[in-house]
């Protein structure tokens, strides 16, 4: 799935769908944005796959089915929860793992128009965010 959002955010988000994800990039008032058009947009197919799958015993199309709703999930509890924190759940996680997620995600987030972006995944981190955590935990050591 990291593959498939990879993409899908890079094309489709980031290109003929940009008008329901600028506001994503460009923050507006108010805590709905028409970027959570997308949760309805990927749950549809989702949900069709889970409930056609399990009528007509099509046993991989309800697989298929489940594993976008799980990518979903994990989309809304790492991107809304923790990266974007508009729950306030894990306000204070603070591991390695989450610092990189972040810190990828604000790199994304520099680049307020649809072209030109980075980091366009989610929960596979590249290694340059990785190194960034690293140094900044031996710049922290060094000055205690």
């Amino acid at each position: 799935m990291e593959g498939i959002t990879w993409l899908t955010h890079k094309y489709v988000m980031h290109g003929f769908l940009w008008h329901l994800h600028e506001d994503h990039h460009k923050k507006g008032p108010g805590f709905v944005e028409k970027n959570d058009a997308f949760f309805v947009i990927f749950a549809i197919p989702s949900w069709l796959s889970i409930m056609l799958g399990s009528i007509y015993q099509v046993w991989w199309v309800v697989s298929i089915g489940a594993g976008v709703a799980m990518y979903g999930l994990a989309y809304f509890i790492v991107h809304e929860v923790i990266i974007h924190q508009r729950i306030k759940w894990f306000s204070r996680s603070n591991s390695r793992y989450i610092r990189a997620i972040r810190w990828a995600h604000k790199m994304h987030h520099k680049h307020l128009d649809k072209e030109e972006g980075e980091s366009f995944g989610m929960l596979i981190v590249a290694r340059k965010y990785w190194n960034k955590v690293k140094r900044d935990e031996q710049i922290a050591a060094q000055k205690t």
